[in-house]
């Protein structure tokens, strides 16, 4: 039975309880989500302040703090400032359980961040973004993870404590880098034997209709299982996406994975959940053309 870790998203600058809170320094919004998010089963808690350009490095350390005094759960920290990942990391009370969300393969990114993660020795999300952006395809992602990985070990930190990120993208621009991410995935324990992996699961669908969004994130949560993806970074007030993470709905993992080896079950007879992933899995892999009616056809 597969389980994922899941690192949960809702505590972010964007959020709209959470982000007022923040910009308020109101702490009790954020240690109610804090708690919602632990009690639904998250293994991290993802803190996203954006790049708080302004005030990032006074942020972080508060909404650490703020989080920490009411929940053990680990924490994942999250910003595109490098000053504010770092003050975030000084106040942190459980650092080494702690992920860095993230480094990626950008060189000051790399030369302002490993260091913060190496003294602090704690986990490290390596994503697979480089200088000129998007990898095009699976051997890009897989030069770019070699060049990570040989930074981060050359720093003393283990292939263990590296989260591989091939970077989830919409259904929207086709299923082309979505196949090439998974392609990545089944790559990586060559690459990096040990290693982690991750996905910012609610990429996938970016840009769909609200109401939709789940369907993709739940079914692309089970594709990536296939190749061993260790912890996703998922919406933890979906009951039925955390239940695939705790490994309770073995059945529509062993349906996705039966397709995904080419055993197509007869559409006629499934139903529910099951037509959902079936419907779902075909547009993501690319087989079908995708469009907001692709439960209904």
């Amino acid at each position: 039975m597969s389980k994922v870790m899941a690192i949960a998203e809702s505590i972010n600058i964007m959020g709209k309880r959470s982000g007022g809170a923040m910009k308020e320094r109101n702490p009790g919004p954020i240690q109610e989500m804090a708690k919602e998010e632990a009690a639904a089963g998250a293994s991290y808690l993802d803190l996203n302040i954006g790049p708080a350009r302004k005030d990032g490095t006074e942020l972080m350390p508060w909404v650490v703090q703020t989080v920490e005094a009411v929940t053990d759960v680990p924490l994942c920290l999250d910003t595109t400032n490098t000053d504010a990942m770092a003050a975030g990391f000084k106040v942190l009370k459980n650092r080494e359980a702690a992920l860095m969300n993230s480094i990626s393969a950008q060189p000051e990114r790399m030369q302002k961040l490993i260091p913060v993660a190496a003294e602090a020795g704690c986990k490290v999300i390596a994503l697979l973004w480089g200088p000129d952006g998007m990898p095009r395809d699976s051997n890009e992602r897989a030069a770019m993870a070699v060049d990570l990985m040989m930074a981060l070990a050359e720093a003393g930190i283990p292939n263990e404590k590296m989260f591989f990120d091939p970077i989830g993208t919409p259904i929207t621009l086709g299923a082309d880098q979505i196949n090439s991410g998974l392609e990545f995935m089944s790559m990586l324990q060559d690459i990096a034997p040990g290693a982690g992996s991750t996905v910012g699961l609610s990429n996938v669908s970016n840009g769909v209709a609200e109401h939709l969004r789940k369907y993709l994130d739940r079914t692309y949560l089970i594709m990536l299982m296939k190749y061993g993806i260790t912890t996703a970074i998922v919406n933890s007030y979906d009951a039925e996406l955390m239940a695939i993470c705790k490994g309770e709905r073995q059945d529509l993992v062993d349906l996705v994975h039966g397709m995904m080896d080419g055993n197509d079950p007869d559409p006629a007879k499934l139903s529910g959940t099951a037509l959902e992933h079936y419907k779902t899995y075909k547009v993501l892999s690319g087989q079908n053309v995708f469009s907001e009616s692709w439960l209904e056809l």
